[in-house]
C-alpha cells in the first residue's frame, strides 16, 4: 500500500501559515494520469500473486506457503527500496529516473515471466520491488511538482487510483489468465502494460528542475526519536499486515475451505477491488476531519470481519461477502494511516512518505510470513484469518495509545531540534 511521497508531504500544521482563499481548480495535466497508469502496472504486479499461489506451487514444486513468500519478497523490497531510493535519486534528473525504474520493473516482470525455478522467480519480485519503490517516491514528487499546491491532493489521487484500479481489473485479470494461460501469462500481461508506461512517461512526462538545495538528511532522521513516529509505524503494519495475512491465501480458502469452484477466485478478487475503492472514497472524505475516528472504526471492522472470516470461512456466502467487506475496512483506514504519519513527521518531507510505504510493506511481508507458517503448523487454510486478527487488534491497542498520546503535551521532532507540542484533543 502506497503514501505520499516525501517531497509531497504535508507540512506541519503547527508551523504552515492558513491560506486566505482556496484557489479555482485547475485542470489535471495529461502527465499525472500517465503516472496513474504506470501505478496500476505496479500495483496489479504487488498484488497478483494472491490469485496465482497454487499454479506457481504446482509448477515450481513448491508448498503453497513457501509461494506466499513471494509476496513478501516483493514487500520486502518496498520497505528496503522505499527510504533508500526516496534519499538517493534526490539529486538525479526525475524524468530520467522514471525511465529507469520503470524500465528495470519491466524486465522484473519479464525475469519473472521466464523464471526456470523457484529462486530466479523470488530473486526477480525482489528487483521488481526495489524499482516500484523507487517509482512510487519519484513518481508522486513529479505529479505534485507538475500542479499547484492547491490540487497536490488531486495529483496524489490519481496516482493512488491507479492502485484501487489494479485492485479492481488488474489482480482479477491476473488470476484469470492465471487459469487459463497459466501463471507467466500474467508476469507478460503487467510487463506489456509496463511497456506502455514506459512509452507514455518518455513522451509525456516533462522534464521536472531539481531542487536548488539539497535536503538535510541528517537531520531529516531525528523523526525516528519520536515515539509517536515509530507508534505509528507499528500501527500502520500492523494494520495493514492483519489484512494481507488473511488475503495472501484468499485463494485456497475459497477453494479448499469454501468449496467454490477456481472460477471463482478472480471474482472475489474482483469483489475485494470494489472494496477497496469505495473503502478509499468513504476513508478519504472523513479522514481529514476524524482521523482517530476513522483509524478505530476502521481497524475494528477489520478485526471482526477477519474473526467472522475464521468461524464462517466454510461458507461460501459468507467468504464471498467478508471478502469484500475486508476491501472495505482495509482501504477505509489507509488515508488516515498516511495522514497521522504526515501529521507526526511532517518535518520531515524527505522521509514521511518513504517511511508510511516501507511500514505498509513491513506489514505486507509480515502478513503472509505469518499466515504461511500457521498453515505449516497444520492449522488449515482458515488460520491466516484468526492470526490476521490478531494483529489487528494490536493495532487496535496501538491506536488507542496514540490517542493517549496525542491528548498529552509531548516532545515532537523538527528539523531545527525538539519543540514541544500542546495537547490537542483527538478528532
Amino acid at each position: 500500500m502506497p503514501s505520499l511521497s516525501a517531497e509531497g508531504a504535508t507540512p506541519d500544521p503547527t508551523t504552515a501559515p492558513t491560506p486566505a482563499a482556496a484557489p479555482a481548480p485547475t485542470r489535471m495535466p495529461l502527465a499525472v494520469y500517465i503516472l496513474g497508469l504506470s501505478v496500476f502496472a505496479l500495483g496489479t504486479s504487488e498484488f497478483m500473486l494472491s490469485g496465482l499461489l497454487q499454479p506457481i506451487a504446482e509448477d515450481m514444486n513448491v508448498s503453497i506457503p513457501r509461494a506466499g513468500l513471494l509476496i513478501s519478497a516483493f514487500a520486502i523490497g518496498m520497505v528496503v527500496g522505499a527510504p533508500l531510493l526516496a534519499a538517493a535519486t534526490l539529486r538525479l534528473p526525475r524524468k530520467t529516473t522514471l525511465i529507469a525504474l520503470i524500465t528495470v520493473f519491466g524486465l522484473g516482470q519479464i525475469a519473472g515471466a521466464l523464471a526456470p525455478n523457484y529462486a530466479v522467480l523470488f530473486a526477480s519480485r525482489i528487483i521488481s520491488a526495489l524499482a516500484c519503490a523507487g517509482f512510487w517516491a519519484v513518481g508522486a514528487a513529479v505529479a505534485i511538482a507538475m500542479v499547484p499546491v492547491s490540487s497536490r491532493a488531486r495529483a496524489m489521487a490519481v496516482m493512488i487510483g491507479g492502485l484501487s484500479i489494479a485492485n479492481v481489473l488488474g489482480v482479477p485479470a491476473g488470476a484469470f489468465l492465471g487459469e487459463h494461460l497459466g501463471w507467466r501469462s500474467a508476469f507478460w500481461a503487467v510487463a506489456a502494460a509496463s511497456a506502455i508506461a514506459l512509452v507514455g512517461v518518455l513522451t509525456r512526462i516533462p522534464r521536472i528542475p531539481l531542487p536548488e538545495t539539497k535536503p538535510r538528511l541528517k537531520r531529516e532522521v531525528a523523526i525516528y526519536r519520536d515515539r509517536q513516529v515509530l507508534l505509528q509505524v507499528a500501527i500502520v503494519a500492523l494494520a495493514a499486515g492483519g489484512v494481507f495475512c488473511a488475503f495472501s491465501y484468499l485463494a485456497p480458502l475459497l477453494t479448499d475451505v469454501a468449496g467454490l469452484d477456481e472460477s471463482w477466485v478472480s471474482g472475489v478478487l474482483a469483489l475485494f477491488g470494489i472494496g477497496a475503492v469505495i473503502g478509499t472514497a468513504i476513508g478519504g472524505r472523513f479522514a481529514d476531519a476524524h482521523l482517530f475516528g476513522v483509524l478505530l472504526t476502521g481497524i475494528t471492522a477489520s478485526t471482526v470481519f477477519l474473526v467472522a472470516l475464521a468461524f464462517l470461512a466454510s461458507s461460501p456466502v459468507a467468504a464471498i461477502v467478508l471478502a469484500f467487506l475486508l476491501g472495505v475496512s482495509a482501504f477505509y483506514t489507509a488515508p488516515a494511516l498516511n495522514a497521522r504519519m504526515f501529521n507526526v513527521a511532517g518535518a520531515a518531507p524527505t522521509l514521511a512518505g518513504a517511511t508510511t510505504t516501507a511500514a505498509f510493506n513491513l506489514g505486507n511481508t509480515g502478513g503472509p510470513w505469518l499466515g504461511g507458517t500457521v498453515i505449516d503448523a497444520g492449522l488449515g487454510f482458515a488460520s491466516p484469518a484468526w492470526a490476521g486478527a490478531a494483529m489487528t487488534a494490536v493495532a487496535l491497542g496501538a491506536t488507542a495509545l496514540a490517542v493517549k498520546l496525542h491528548k498529552s503535551p509531548s516532545r515532537v521532532v523538527t528539523s531545527g531540534g525538539v519543540r514541544e507540542r500542546k495537547a490537542v484533543s483527538s478528532r
